[in-house]
């Protein structure tokens, strides 16, 4: 099964080399990657360029003009040029396990998306590690700075037999969906019309996208144990649309429905 990994940014070019950094130590690399950029300046473009002429690992680089937060819109035009069956979604803030990948592609299943977790790094650790972003980090378990949450901290080794006993099936639960570790058959995308067009500013566009997969009929299954990745640090985005976002949601939700009108297929 062939890869896809699509990677939004937005003004962050050390944070995603080191993301980058991370694609060229996987144990299965992805067929494509696509950066989806939120509006980056020149310095994004740069970077790209220079990895792939450094490290010959081609990227497809999606912008769009800055105009605000539009992380669903720039999802969606990234989408528009998948050219393989299957779409991995992180953030350009997500250093990737040397297994991340793997882990995804083994435990895809038709009818389902996957939603992985994430190990937060302390500020220390994550300007230690944006020192050198073309260094790959490879983390301990329980190293100082990676999750202070203890209970998410026990969970953060890889062990694909506790990840097949462990998964089950979720239907309608929305607690912890997050696009830094999530994973598609693109048809399922297709089915729904991808990300509403209409979430402008942080919050629930995620959300809103996997209440109508499950209205298509499709499941969910959490992956604890695998395609572990390594969440670098920066201070929480302004919350100020949240309301209006939360009415869209709400929206979906009542009238069950599937598709958006406004969605990914405005730039196939």
């Amino acid at each position: 099964m062939n890869i896809s990994l699509l990677i939004t940014t937005y003004n962050r070019p050390d944070a995603l080399e080191a993301v980058l950094t991370s694609i060229r130590f996987q144990s299965i690399k992805p067929q494509q990657v696509i950066v989806a950029d939120d509006g980056s300046d020149d310095r994004t473009r740069i970077l790209i360029e220079n990895f792939q002429d450094k490290y010959g690992i081609s990227v497809d680089h999606v912008w769009h003009e800055d105009l605000g937060f539009r992380v669903a819109e720039i999802r969606n035009r990234a989408l528009a040029q998948v050219k393989h069956e299957y779409v991995v979604m992180i953030d350009s803030d997500i250093v990737m396990d040397e297994n991340f990948i793997k882990d995804h592609r083994d435990n895809a299943k038709i009818g389902f998306f996957l939603q992985g977790g994430r190990n937060l790094l302390s500020p220390e650790l994550t300007d230690k590690i944006l020192l050198t972003p073309d260094v790959y980090p490879r983390f301990r378990y329980a190293e100082k700075g990676v999750e202070m949450r203890l209970e998410k901290r026990l969970l953060s080794f890889r062990a694909p037999w506790l990840t097949r006993l462990y998964k089950r099936e979720l239907v309608n639960e929305l607690s912890g969906i997050r696009t830094c570790n999530m994973s598609f058959f693109f048809n399922d995308l297709l089915a729904v019309n991808g990300f509403n067009n209409e979430f402008v500013g942080w919050g629930r566009e995620d959300s809103e996208l996997v209440v109508r997969l499950f209205n298509y009929g499709v499941k969910r299954y959490n992956i604890k144990f695998s395609a572990l990745c390594y969440h670098l640090y920066h201070k929480e985005e302004s919350r100020a649309s949240l309301p209006e976002n939360e009415m869209i949601l709400d929206a979906t939700i009542k009238k069950r429905l599937v598709r958006c009108e406004n969605g990914l297929t405005k730039f196939l």
